[in-house]
């Protein structure tokens, strides 16, 4: 009875040391806010003895001025390194007309964005050149190739006599057969740069392909001058039998005889031949030309900048694969495409009946005497005579 009586007693007194405990928590808390705050008080009594505030850092300091005002904080260097395409930097090893310039400025190419020049040019290149111009290429091959397996070789419509016609004399085929072989080098070296790491760095793995590609830049070096002096001989060479003449148009509107039974009349050389050689080997002759000498640091007073190169290699890149896709088809009719087409080029002669059939209006100047059968002079004593 009087445990319980205890227990009723406290139960009843309980609110009463409830409410004395939170007014006793209210005051701890008031009293801890109003507390001094003991490195307050030491920082408004003043420095400690021999301290001294580093000075404020100022907007035009240099990067050894900040060293002293505030040490490891270098943000004037890389605010150099990010301006230095507006406003030269400090840079001194640098021996060009870029001397101090680490960024460049900001431009915006043809398919880039507005930014750094070097990565504007990296956008094009990535973006443009690699995928459509190899996509070009593929589809021309398979152009090709479907053209070719479901027509066949042009020619061979028309019987031979077994009797020959001088179509190219040696120098002719000298300057032709030094510019394919130097085309072709130039093509499979620059394809195997431009899109080795996509198809071939798997198949044969980095040593291999490190040192492939290597060994093809050095010889798309070399070539490349070779190209460019036999491109001018070919030109100068074929210049007058490929200027255009009124059979051209007509030639042009039955396409060439492609899809249809007859090969249109045609001068030595037919329309189409006429727009390689204008179109590839003048016009984008003379650009692959250019950016080739700019790339290869050929030609003088140039500065060779960053950004001359990286425009003449974008030129240079759009140029050769639009006369690479120009140069297959040629290459097409010129060996399996055209019945005895090679055999012209190699022997430089060709049957009557091939003339007649292809070039009909060349033919028929020949029969009238017009343009001797045989330009090459009587072979001497002891050199072959033309082939039978």
């Amino acid at each position: 009875m009087r445990s319980l009586l205890l227990r009723l007693s406290l139960f009843r007194q309980s609110p009463r040391v409830l409410a004395s405990l939170l007014a006793g928590l209210a005051v701890a808390l008031a009293s801890a806010q109003t507390a001094p705050d003991p490195a307050a008080s030491a920082t408004s009594a003043g420095a400690p003895a021999g301290f001294v505030a580093p000075a404020e850092p100022k907007a035009d300091e240099t990067n050894a001025q900040r060293a002293k005002s505030q040490p490891g904080n270098n943000a004037p260097f890389w605010r150099g390194v990010r301006e230095s395409g507006v406003r030269p930097g400090s840079v001194n090893n640098m021996v060009s007309a870029e001397k101090g310039v680490l960024i460049q400025q900001f431009v915006q190419y043809p398919g880039s964005r507005v930014t750094n020049a070097g990565e504007a040019w990296r956008q094009v290149r990535n973006d443009w050149i690699i995928p459509y111009g190899g996509s070009l290429i593929v589809i021309t091959v398979l152009a090709i190739a479907l053209y070719f397996f479901t027509k066949g070789p042009i020619g061979g419509h028309v019987p031979y006599s077994g009797r020959k016609i001088e179509r190219f004399t040696y120098f002719e085929r000298a300057a032709h057969w030094s510019n394919a072989i130097a085309f072709c080098v130039l093509a499979i070296s620059g394809l195997v740069m431009a899109f080795g790491k996509f198809w071939l760095l798997p198949l044969i793995g980095g040593a291999l392909f490190g040192w492939l590609t290597y060994a093809l830049k050095t010889a798309h070096n070399f070539a490349g001058p070779l190209f460019a002096v036999s491109l001018v001989v070919v030109f100068i060479t074929f210049l007058r039998d490929e200027l255009p003449n009124r059979s051209d148009w007509q030639w042009l509107r039955q396409g060439g005889g492609l899809f249809g039974g007859t090969e249109p009349a045609s001068a030595r050389f037919n329309a189409g031949e006429k727009l390689i050689f204008w179109g590839g080997v003048f016009l984008l002759g003379i650009v692959v030309v250019a950016s080739g000498l700019v790339l290869d640091k050929l030609i003088p007073g140039l500065d060779y900048s960053r950004g001359d190169m990286q425009i003449a290699n974008m030129v240079h890149g759009v140029a050769t694969v639009l006369m690479m896709a120009m140069f297959l088809g040629h290459i097409y009719i010129g060996t399996i495409g055209m019945k005895d087409a090679y055999g012209a080029m190699r022997t430089g002669y060709v049957d009557e009946g091939w003339a007649r059939e292809h070039h009909a209006l060349w033919y028929e100047d020949i029969k009238a005497g017009k343009i001797p059968a045989q330009r090459t002079p009587p072979p001497a004593e002891g050199r072959p005579a033309a082939p039978a």
